[in-house]
């Protein structure tokens, strides 16, 4: 488990056509990213699909910034993330190279909220700071960049309010439990308490701009999002960004 799926544990598609515009909508946020580069905030539920939404956008040439990765590089042994986690749980939290144990540190925040909340205090404020770096350096190789930034608690932790757009991917139920138990090797059971302890997609959904149905053919899943990556693209190179905070 990662340190952002434990954070996900308390808490290929189809664009919604009948509400998404043709072009970013406008918001109450302020821009401060770049005049012109849009910031996508790309979530959904665990086995939707995200991942593989995330792989396409960088083919059809989107920057894609994973928070996973950077909570990961946050607390490479040594880094103050890393000495921060040791304090508060404990040696017992890492591997004999002294790399975190993201299982074990996993086991010991889920369900439980107030170690939950210590945990994201240490790593929530060091990865926003990472991306906001690699979005600002994005922005100067090039101005009318799409950047994807997939984020797993892209709702639960207000980091919508930081993007222009949101995107959520989202899978039957059924489909998220046979692809956990194919994937993660999950009982039936154990598959079902993951999925539930996380936002529901019907919110996640109700709350993004776009909503991915992440269940289809990957060619049908490709050309949706080859369509959509041009509008952003369109959006950019005449200007127009939602107004929101990076």
């Amino acid at each position: 488990m990662s340190i952002e799926e434990a954070g996900t544990l308390k808490a290929e598609a189809e664009i919604k056509v009948e509400q998404a515009p043709p072009a970013p909508r406008p918001s109450a946020r302020s821009p401060v990213c770049s005049v012109t580069m849009i910031l996508v905030g790309l979530t959904g539920g665990v086995a939707t699909g995200k991942s593989t939404v995330a792989a396409m956008f960088k083919r059809c040439g989107a920057i894609v910034i994973d928070a996973d990765v950077l909570a990961r590089k946050v607390v490479v042994p040594g880094k103050p993330a890393w000495r921060q986690i040791v304090k508060t749980f404990g040696n017992g939290v890492l591997n004999p190279d002294r790399t975190i144990d993201r299982h074990t540190l996993g086991n010991i925040v889920f369900g439980n909220s107030v170690k939950l909340k210590q945990l994201e205090r240490i790593i929530h404020p060091r990865v926003a700071r990472e991306q906001r770096r690699l979005t600002a350096e994005a922005a100067k190789r090039n101005p009318h960049a799409i950047a994807i930034y997939d984020v797993p608690l892209l709702f639960e932790a207000g980091i919508d309010k930081r993007v222009d757009i949101t995107i959520a991917v989202i899978a039957d139920r059924e489909t998220q439990i046979s692809r956990l138990k194919k994937r993660n090797g999950l009982s039936r059971a154990e598959a079902l308490r993951r999925i539930k302890s996380q936002m529901p997609l019907a919110k996640k959904r109700r709350l993004a701009d776009y909503v991915l149905d992440g269940t289809m053919q990957k060619k049908d899943l490709f050309r949706r999002i080859a369509i959509l990556f041009k509008e952003f693209q369109a959006a950019s190179a005449r200007g127009l960004k939602t107004d929101s905070s990076h």
